[in-house]
């Protein structure tokens, strides 16, 4: 009987290892692994946290306005003085997430945003659509975001329009392997550029209104033709409400922040709160801006030549310098937008993981300490979405918001129920939960006010969407979202099962010791190798057999005549293989003994493995072991154990 309360036997010795990772081909490319200490070391400030986690929300300035003009253009060019008070509704909706989320950073300083709200608040259920909807929203950003920054790039070079695609694909490894690099060095990389855009649409916006007050702002010269998908005699409440519902694209992004709480410095939460104002704060002058410029040029929405092209060519008389230096940081944001998702997918994965519902292997930091393997798996899903819809914006934007306002609903109501549950404790009581601790706070009539109010605009406007975009492609998501968590509950299921199996709870006794145990060894030859897995086979057990499958009667011959020299007295097994099949008469035989040994009895192959120095040559032996192993490791009470043989091969001519 097992004493849990008795450890004075029990010997626990901790030792440090000297050993150092090599330099690799991988670590040319992504940087020398990082010690676990150095974590600490790989966070951020304010500053390039902006460019980290606001690249995504920024970005969006660059088609949003263009989205809105292409449901608009149903109703023809009059309809499109309608833009401007559709964006300024659009960015009171933004003040409204954007305060909502500052709450959330506070309230959960470790980060995980919709998902550890919803858990903590609502339950399981609803944290899993929010997650789901999440990774959904972040596969998308990177899929519109790389095709946006294309769509800028082919406007400013036709030429490229064929290879749109390639050129997107490539994007999206690039930023995959920078990111491969670490957090920090990515957000120094790419904080550069960020802040280039943010300077040069400062820039363009100004000079814009400037020329407009002055009356010097002309028109777009010879703009693309009009796209009319549809043709509408009237402007309806529906057609605005739908270009209301693309025009919120623009608010994807402001999540980001709250999810990545973890990648800041201390005080973490204080840093998190300002970035996000920072973002909200360009983010809407910038919205507004170009709604603003786009309806006075009479812009019109093209695949040909995105509105910013057309502002650019407009604002600065041409192709200019100007306009070269704006569509390059137009089209570099927009790259780089996938840089948020490729920051937040991973810890949003990481997080699930942990909880158990999508495969363990994402919650393991990489030598760089990032999630490498959801790194990886973002940018694969991402390239496959890119082939799919041939790299265009207007055909995977209805695809992009509804999950995104679908988490911005559930993180809402969950922060809205616990500003109640604080309501409920008294002055100076916590209350600790998994995500957070609950304490007593005056002002939380306030704040659950401001969260419920959020959360009943966001869940109108998931609606809105849901039912304008639906023939566009939101249907998919709403199929996709569910489908994704009845994945999550069979992934979560299984690894219940497993704890359960192979939980200690009640587990009293020590299983009784194994009362034979049988050998089994396959031989092809009889060299030194052979003779060095017998006598390690010895070790184990006396009861040994030894098996030959005979394929060429002439070399089981010599197998036979050496075994009666070398084999020691141990019995060997003639498998005769008519049809020359070496595995299948083995497993035949194994599977016979299994179905005869007596309780407690165990069988252990025991296979001799050729193990050679020189990896060229390795591949011309057949490995046994690795065979047996794939065939009989599901099977009960069979242990394989290969042991190995080496063999140093002098390279060189003599």
């Amino acid at each position: 009987m097992i004493n849990h309360e008795d450890n004075s036997q029990t010997a626990i010795i901790e030792r440090d290892t000297d050993y150092q990772p090599p330099q690799t081909l991988q670590s040319w490319f992504i940087g020398r692994p990082l010690s676990t200490a150095d974590a600490p070391h790989q966070t951020i400030g304010k500053r390039v946290g902006l460019a980290v986690f606001a690249s995504d929300a920024l970005s969006s300035t660059a088609y949003a306005t263009q989205e809105i003009l292409v449901i608009l253009a149903a109703a023809g060019t009059m309809a499109f003085g309608y833009i401007f008070p559709i964006s300024i509704a659009i960015v009171v909706l933004l003040a409204i997430v954007a305060i909502s989320y500052e709450q959330t950073i506070h309230a959960y300083p470790d980060g995980g945003g919709a998902y550890i709200v919803s858990r903590d608040n609502l339950g399981e259920f609803p944290a899993l659509i929010a997650g789901a909807a999440l990774l959904t929203d972040y596969i998308l950003t990177v899929s519109v975001s790389i095709a946006a920054g294309v769509a800028q790039l082919v406007s400013a070079f036709p030429a490229l329009h064929p290879y749109r695609v390639i050129v997107a694909v490539v994007f999206i490894l690039f930023i995959m392997l920078i990111n491969l690099r670490g957090v920090k060095e990515s957000g120094v990389v790419f904080s550069i550029p960020t802040y280039f855009f943010v300077v040069v649409m400062l820039i363009t916006i100004v000079t814009g209104l400037w020329r407009f007050f002055s009356g010097s702002l002309g028109v777009v010269i010879d703009p693309p033709e009009l796209e009319m998908h549809g043709v509408l005699t009237v402007i309806t409440p529906f057609l605005l409400l739908h270009a209301f519902s693309s025009g919120t694209a623009a608010l994807t992004g402001i999540e980001a922040i709250s999810n990545g709480i973890t990648a800041f410095k201390e005080p973490r939460s204080k840093n998190a709160g300002i970035t996000l104002v920072w973002m909200a704060v360009i983010l809407s002058t910038f919205f507004l801006g170009i709604s603003f410029i786009a309806r006075h040029i009479h812009a019109v929405p093209s695949e040909a030549e995105t509105v910013i092209s057309q502002i650019a060519r407009t604002i600065y008389d041409g192709r200019g310098i100007l306009y070269l230096l704006l569509i390059s940081a137009t089209t570099v944001i927009l790259i780089m937008a996938a840089n948020t998702a490729f920051a937040d997918f991973p810890r949003l994965g990481a997080l699930v993981a942990k909880d158990g519902f999508i495969p363990r292997q994402l919650a393991y930091r990489g030598s760089r300490l990032v999630y490498s393997r959801g790194i990886i798996t973002l940018a694969l899903i991402s390239s496959g979405l890119i082939v799919l819809f041939n790299a265009s914006v207007t055909r995977l934007i209805p695809l992009y918001a509804i999950g995104v306002f679908l988490s911005f609903t559930l993180s809402q109501g969950g922060m809205a129920l616990r500003w109640r549950k604080i309501g409920q404790l008294k002055p100076g009581e916590e209350k600790k939960e998994r995500g957070s601790v609950l304490r007593y706070e005056k002002k939380w009539h306030v704040k659950m006010f401001v969260n419920g109010f959020g959360a009943i605009c966001t869940a109108i406007v998931m609606t809105i969407f849901a039912v304008t975009k639906f023939q566009d492609g939101a249907y998919l998501v709403l199929i996709l979202i569910p489908v994704l968590v009845a994945v999550f509950w069979l992934i979560h299921r299984h690894y219940n099962n497993l704890a359960k199996k192979l939980s200690l709870d009640n587990f009293g006794t020590i299983p009784p010791h194994t009362m034979r145990h049988r050998i089994i060894m396959p031989v092809s030859g009889v060299h030194q190798g052979t003779l060095a897995a017998l006598r390690y086979a010895r070790m184990l057990s006396d009861d040994i057999t030894a098996v030959h499958v005979t394929i060429e009667p002439e070399d089981s011959e010599k197998v036979r005549q050496k075994w009666e020299t070398w084999g020691e007295g141990v019995r060997l097994v003639m498998l005769n293989s008519p049809y020359r099949l070496f595995l299948e008469p083995i497993l035949g035989y194994i599977a016979d003994i299994a179905r005869q040994r007596q309780p407690g009895e165990t069988i252990t192959i025991v296979v001799p493995e050729f193990v050679s120095d020189n990896r060229m040559t390795s591949a011309l032996h057949t490995n046994t072991a690795d065979l047996l192993r794939s065939q009989l490791k599901r099977q009960h009470g069979i242990v394989i154990i290969n042991v190995p043989y080496h063999i140093h091969e002098e390279v060189g001519v003599h």
